[in-house]
């Protein structure tokens, strides 16, 4: 027997409406739970962003004034490349430092547009040989009062802490995350289950006039997708509305250069969204699949 979308159509939004309570359970615990992956995937990425400048050993970085010299640049490479206790360093000139900037804040271009890259001072990154707190905070000290710097930003242990706190919360947050995902799931599968009750009659008859499996279970797994997906687009709409405030609680970065890239481009959040759809997708799939399974004898 060929399966027509408008019968399709018109038994699957049957049921959604048969069960509504049920229904609306399913969808706000599979929103709750996709944003719940969502803020930790926003913060995870936020946190790469602003730590991006500390990867590969970096300990401290020396910001030059915006109008130092040439010669005052120079003796300041001069002075790292000689001193024993760095191990190495990298200088970012004034439009290497714009290139980062318009990287890190790609979805604020009217910010991109008010800075230029004569504005951004130019820095060193650098690698010392002892990674201990103490020691890289006099390391760093003795550079402060040299001519044309402006200040010295370390890393130390509160890059650290933020990395090892960003990593705990993600974690935590997935799993509770994950646990509302199985709950969701199975609050699917019983409004199938049920849904599948309430038609056994009308189902047993359908078989005796030669009906398939598939044209009984599509309405049915139809069902546990369209819950997925409006769950997931929830979701999506409450982390679109949410992501100002996730950025805008942040520190002045001028005050806190550590949180000056705490950012989530477009890029991201775009590929963020599709996995939440996906996800919401396949937990209605999966969970209407189990149910026709296990509770439709056909």
């Amino acid at each position: 027997m060929p399966i027509k979308v408008d019968y399709v159509v018109r038994e699957t939004t049957s049921n959604l409406g048969r069960n509504i309570s049920i229904t609306l359970a399913s969808v706000l615990t599979v929103a709750v739970s996709l944003a719940l992956v969502g803020a930790s995937l926003m913060l995870r990425t936020g946190v790469q962003n602003a730590t991006q400048r500390w990867q590969g050993g970096i300990e401290f970085v020396v910001y030059m004034n915006v109008g130092a010299n040439q010669d005052q640049i120079d003796a300041m490479a001069r002075e790292l490349g000689d001193s024993p206790e760095v191990k190495s360093f990298k200088y970012f000139d004034q439009q290497a430092s714009y290139e980062e900037f318009k990287r890190l804040f790609s979805d604020s271009p009217e910010m991109i547009d008010s800075v230029r890259a004569e504005d951004l001072p130019p820095s060193y990154r650098v690698e010392p040989v002892n990674k201990d707190a103490d020691s890289v905070e006099s390391l760093a000290s003795t550079f402060e009062q040299r001519p044309g710097v402006k200040q010295v930003v370390l890393a130390s242990q509160t890059i650290r802490l933020i990395q090892n706190l960003s990593r705990a919360l993600t974690l935590g947050i997935f799993v509770v995350a994950a646990i509302l995902l199985g709950a969701a799931g199975l609050l699917i599968l019983n409004t199938i289950r049920m849904a599948m009750f309430a038609r056994r009659r009308e189902i047993e008859v359908m078989k005796l006039v030669g009906a398939t499996n598939w044209f009984i279970r599509v309405p049915f797994m139809l069902e546990g997708l369209v819950q997925g997906l409006i769950g997931a687009l929830l979701a999506i709409g409450a982390l679109a509305l949410f992501q100002p405030f996730f950025e805008g609680w942040l520190p002045n970065p001028q005050e806190i250069p550590l949180v000056s890239g705490f950012t989530v481009s477009t890029a991201s959040l775009l590929g963020i969204y599709v996995l939440l759809g996906v996800v919401g997708a396949l937990v209605g799939t999966i969970g209407a699949g189990v149910a026709v399974t296990r509770f439709l004898d056909v």
